[in-house]
């Protein structure tokens, strides 16, 4: 049994058991990855996958326990690199992230800096996508941390760890009749056309919930993927925005004018991900401690060993 034959396996259960692709993100060929795969089964005797013809058309019983199997010796596999590189290279290494835009944009910048001038030997790596891709590349383990407020908590085999709350906040063009209305109210915010996140971002789930309490239906005129779109578009009259409340900068963002709705909303969690049993850096317990200060290396060693969130906010 070798290391290569079981990242065969679990990458071909990862692409949906198409050999091809998991072929090529292994970077060699089908028919050696197939023949591999084949003496694996046939040195522990049982089939992994379920074939009709030359296709994998699922995952047998036995395979789905020699998958849990391989994935869990991969991973310390990969602790054991990661040890013995720190201990070999001191101070240098590599640490790859993944956030959403509100996060990397509005949150990280600062942080980034110092981590970098604290540690100028580490390649710090950032990668932006959706909550959902967050969490998939941090299990996948492409990823060494993932920060975003949904979806992550929804996986099990991450530990998530709480970093902050915060609210949502209305955004308007200067002089627009709304300002007026303070305390804001969901009756008049749903009077107007209304610029939001994707459904997949950014508490939008809890913007949602708040109309259907109260019977609404609003009337989401656009919808984007990141503040900075939001705010152009409510730049051009198209609508009010709703938007994270770290996301709006009065200063920086001239010509708008913005109202707490935190009052309106239910708050929102942010989140770090690690993958479960990861062997964790001292840059990376560095790296954490700066983004969110209460997230000391015995906290988040608790939460690695009790399997979940050791601290509440």
């Amino acid at each position: 049994m070798k290391l290569q034959q079981l990242r065969y396996i679990v990458e071909i259960e990862r692409q949906g058991l198409n050999v091809s692709e998991a072929a090529e993100v292994l970077y060699t060929s089908q028919p050696g990855v197939s023949k591999q795969i084949k003496l694996l089964e046939d040195e522990l005797g049982v089939a992994i996958f379920e074939r009709s013809g030359k296709r994998f058309t699922g995952v047998t019983e036995p395979g789905r326990q020699v998958l849990e199997s391989a994935r869990r010796i991969l991973s310390e596999a990969e602790n054991l690199k990661r040890a013995s590189a720190e201990f070999a290279g001191g101070d240098s290494g590599r640490l790859v992230l993944a956030a959403t835009h509100t996060q990397a944009r509005y949150a990280l910048p600062v942080v980034v800096r110092d981590f970098v001038a604290r540690h100028p030997k580490v390649k710090l790596e950032m990668h932006q996508g959706s909550p959902t891709q967050i969490a998939q590349w941090v299990v996948d383990g492409e990823v060494d941390i993932g920060i975003a407020t949904e979806a992550l908590d929804q996986y099990p085999q991450l530990i998530t760890l709480p970093v902050r709350q915060w609210s949502h906040c209305v955004i308007a063009p200067e002089g627009h009749p709304i300002l007026q209305h303070v305390p804001l109210s969901l009756n008049e915010l749903g009077r107007w056309p209304l610029i939001t996140y994707d459904a997949a971002f950014t508490g939008r789930s809890r913007i949602n919930r708040a109309f259907e309490r109260v019977g609404m239906v609003p009337n989401i005129a656009l919808t984007a993927l990141d503040a900075d779109v939001i705010k152009t578009y409510v730049s051009l009259g198209l609508g009010l925005g709703i938007i994270a409340s770290l996301a709006f900068d009065p200063q920086r963002d001239s010509g708008l004018a913005a109202l707490d709705a935190g009052h309106l909303f239910e708050s929102n969690t942010t989140r770090l991900a690690l993958r479960r049993a990861s062997y964790l850096r001292r840059y990376d317990y560095d790296f954490m401690e700066l983004f969110a200060p209460h997230l000391s290396r015995h906290v988040v060693d608790m939460a690695m060993q009790g399997g979940g969130e050791a601290y509440q906010l």
